[in-house]
């Protein structure tokens, strides 16, 4: 049995076709899962969703910001001081005209096939055992399980599930650890915008043979005509999309 897994592409559809001929250049997969974050912020949202419906052999489940988009829902905000207050004012416009932006390029048949994406996906592969996907953590397309987050908040996150390998996305960093309690957890890291230091789109492959081989891949892209893409759309603050593209870091990171 061999597992393609592959996450967060937002919209990047140069990056998704590049890791697709990666895929299939290696032999392709018996499976591909894909765990969300199918859509926004990169600029073709249509094209990629369209693009991941035609993948032989493709389970998706969706992740937080396609919940966004065809639930109209936004990212909760904390509790804030004055200043806090002060600052994320003007960068709801921003953040939600993005997202509106994104709502815009689909159409209602791409508005129901994410409407009706699992939140999860599990399958038993023989003489291994189960093996669970979800986008962020099990029940919260939202928790952040970092590399470095503690062992026993790993396996508490884990805790209603049961199995052996856990593959998750979200936080767009690549991940393999063993956390106990017989859990394995593995994040490919992020096809469209890695949060790594690496431009390089990002997925996994999963072979289950005698033991669990698992062969991370990097696939180089035209990122910067990703980004000349994004400067000659119509999209709202897509100079954030930029930057990131750009630096292959998450919002707000500085050297």
């Amino acid at each position: 049995m061999r597992i393609a897994v592959l996450s967060d592409l937002h919209g990047n559809l140069d990056a998704l076709d590049a890791a697709l001929a990666d895929l299939e250049a290696r032999g392709g997969a018996d499976k591909v899962w894909v765990l969300g974050d199918l859509a926004a912020f990169c600029p073709n949202p249509a094209e990629t969703l369209a693009r991941v419906r035609a993948i032989p052999n493709v389970e998706v489940i969706y992740g937080n910001t396609d919940r966004y988009i065809y639930s109209g829902r936004r990212p909760a905000l904390p509790a804030l001081d004055e200043a806090g207050w002060a600052n994320v004012r003007a960068s709801l416009e921003a953040r939600d005209g993005l997202f509106a932006w994104v709502a815009g390029q689909l159409d209602y048949d791409a508005y129901e096939y994410l409407r009706k994406l699992p939140p999860e996906l599990a399958t038993e592969v023989e003489g291994f055992g189960w093996v669970v996907a979800f986008h962020a953590a099990p029940g919260d397309d939202e928790q952040n399980l970092y590399p470095d987050t503690p062992d026993d908040e790993v396996a508490d996150a884990l805790l209603d599930r049961q199995g052996r390998l856990a593959l998750c996305g979200h936080t767009h960093l690549p991940m393999r650890r063993d956390v106990g309690n017989g859990w394995q957890i593995i994040n490919p890291g992020s096809v469209g915008l890695p949060f790594d230091g690496d431009r390089r789109a990002a997925y996994c492959l999963l072979e289950f043979g005698k033991a669990l081989e698992v062969t991370p891949v990097r696939v180089e892209y035209d990122v910067d005509g990703v980004i000349g893409k994004l400067r000659a759309s119509s999209a709202p603050n897509a100079g954030w999309v930029i930057k990131i593209l750009e630096t292959a870091r998450p919002p707000g990171w500085k050297p």
